[in-house]
């Protein structure tokens, strides 16, 4: 049997679907280890997890204040920031750790999150095979296709990491030449072309708390339509001015009952339920539609049920996501920062009632069962062993 190291950062959605596929390559009797920051990794991975700490020492009051601006940002200065303040000055601190767990643990696959460039670089330097998870649908497409100009910012921090580790140029350094494995499906992301390395297993969900106490005599009965409403763990404070909007587009509503997940001193009208926290999916399979930000974790979990969603994207990897899932026809796509009373109003009862979104929904639903999950991705980690069904090099090229 094997060995497969996971380098993760330290980011609790790509973490989250590590751990099933570590457990789907352990059932095959691999051995499996994360390389990855103690404080986290404790929290998510389960117990008795072999983990190789990576240096943790980042002085928490400098994370807040970097977290605390990265809200208030959005838009392209949202993306300079993303990476000047937090993916090159992680790349450059893990990448001493992670050559030293490659070195420790002897790896015969290394699986490395995209966001994690150390372990790109790391696993070239000690010659490691290594594939790339991409815990987003955004993470293979080209969303600066059309801004030349930035795309050419972030390619010459990926080429100054490069350099600093004394390797050669490459044409995208952050994905693996041989194994892309996406949490998605092509019915999600759509039909643009991608690397021939990449292969689709559907997301990986779970890894969010269940116990969240939640008034279930609350929820309207039928014939009342349910709508969720998140703006996700990270953006809550950005609904400072959405609230209001939402509560004037959806209070009054008719045989309507919105569970809206924000800070609960917002007074909403009639017909809400405001929790600051929820047991997300134990909820969503009561719900008819959801509205959110088009976090890829919660698009994911209501298409994963068939929802059709209104998407109302922030910043990061959100506005790509959102354009798909309203390309896929299971959605309409709202901008944030403008959206009116009416415009809302209007598109979540065009979801709630027209059955084209619904339908939609139920296929990419479709294709993610489909689509194997943890299991799949472990059978294409496989085949990158000596043995496996391409032992000796790239996967052949073709339609993704």
């Amino acid at each position: 049997m094997a060995r497969f190291l996971f380098v993760v950062p330290p980011l609790v959605g790509h973490t989250n679907p590590t751990v099933g596929v570590g457990a789907a390559l352990a059932a095959r009797g691999h051995t499996v280890a994360w390389a990855a920051h103690p404080r986290l990794a404790e929290k998510l991975l389960p117990a008795g997890a072999t983990v190789l700490p990576l240096d943790d020492r980042y002085p928490e009051e400098e994370w807040k204040a970097a977290e605390e601006r990265a809200r208030t940002l959005r838009g392209l200065p949202a993306l300079e920031f993303l990476w000047r303040e937090f993916l090159v000055p992680l790349a450059r601190g893990m990448r001493p750790g992670v050559e030293e767990a490659l070195g420790r643990f002897g790896p015969d696959v290394a699986i490395v999150d995209q966001q994690a460039i150390a372990g790109a670089l790391a696993c070239r330097r000690k010659g490691v095979r290594w594939a790339t998870f991409a815990t987003t649908s955004a993470g293979v497409t080209d969303p600066l296709a059309e801004l030349p100009k930035v795309r050419a910012w972030r390619d010459a921090q990926l080429a100054a990491l490069e350099a600093e580790a004394g390797l050669p140029p490459s044409p995208c350094p952050d994905l693996s030449p041989e194994l892309v494995v996406v949490f998605s499906t092509r019915e999600l992301v759509g039909p643009e072309p991608l690397p021939p390395q990449v292969r689709f297993c559907g997301p990986a969900l779970g890894g969010r708390p269940a116990d969240v106490p939640f008034p279930w005599e609350a929820l309207a009965p039928p014939p009342a339509r349910r709508l969720f409403v998140s703006l996700g763990t990270v953006n809550a404070e950005a609904g400072e001015r959405f609230y209001p909007v939402l509560f004037e587009a959806l209070g009054g509503v008719p045989e309507l009952q919105v569970v809206l997940v924000a800070p609960e001193r917002f007074t909403a009208p009639p017909g809400f339920v405001v929790r600051s926290f929820v047991p997300q999916l134990a909820l969503l399979p009561h719900v008819h539609a959801v509205v959110c930000h088009a976090g890829h974790n919660t698009v994911c979990e209501a298409l994963g049920l068939g929802l059709p969603l209104v998407v109302l994207p922030i910043k990061d990897d959100q506005p790509v996501v959102a354009q798909q899932v309203a390309a896929a026809g299971a959605g309409i796509r709202l901008r944030f920062g403008r959206v009116r009373p009416a415009e809302l109003r209007e598109a979540v009862l065009r979801v709630l009632s027209e059955p084209s979104y619904r339908e939609a929904a139920a296929r990419i639903g479709e294709s993610f069962r489909a689509a194997g999950g943890a299991a799949r991705a472990a059978e294409l980690l496989e085949e990158l062993l000596p043995g496996g069904k391409f032992p000796g090099g790239k996967f052949p090229g073709g339609k993704a």
